[in-house]
């Protein structure tokens, strides 16, 4: 059985591309504080498509989308397509945080803190932060322990 492909389809390839190059002032604001495992040593990947839909940011590793709300989503329309949208996510468990732009601003702080409660661990499985290194941590520590065994 073939699985279906849901993360960065090719088909939204180009509106990814296009959305990383004109990042509003609020998202290029908040990239700024998540980008390169700043936030807990979480990786946040910033205009990443899950299925027909964009998300602002994403921590795989937490699965956790980050969304920054300008004036579009308070209307009418804007709240029923972000409905459909958090709906979706969420049969996929993925957890959905929003912001208004203005609040990044704001309370930058804040927003970090907030992004913190969904965070499931202090410290995340390290193969998904960006050192990767937890394959070698674990062979460092089964050679300790064979080479205590040999020598009891």
């Amino acid at each position: 059985m073939m699985t279906e492909r849901i993360h960065n389809r090719n088909v939204l390839k180009e509106r990814r591309k296009q959305l990383r190059n004109s990042l509003t002032p609020a998202e290029a604001k908040l990239w700024s504080l998540l980008k390169d495992s700043q936030l807990e040593n979480r990786k946040f990947r910033r205009q990443h498509s899950i299925g027909p839909y964009v998300l602002d940011f994403y921590c795989p590793s937490e699965k956790l989308c980050v969304e920054m709300d300008g004036a579009g989503h308070f209307t009418d329309g804007g709240y029923e397509y972000d409905t459909e949208r958090t709906e979706y996510f969420k049969n996929l468990n993925i957890k959905v945080i929003r912001f208004e732009n203005k609040d990044i601003f704001d309370n930058a702080e804040g927003i970090l803190e907030e992004i913190r409660k969904f965070f499931h661990t202090n410290h995340p499985c390290p193969s998904l932060t960006k050192e990767g290194n937890f394959a070698g941590e674990i062979s460092n520590l089964a050679a300790e322990h064979l080479t205590e065994e040999d020598e009891e």
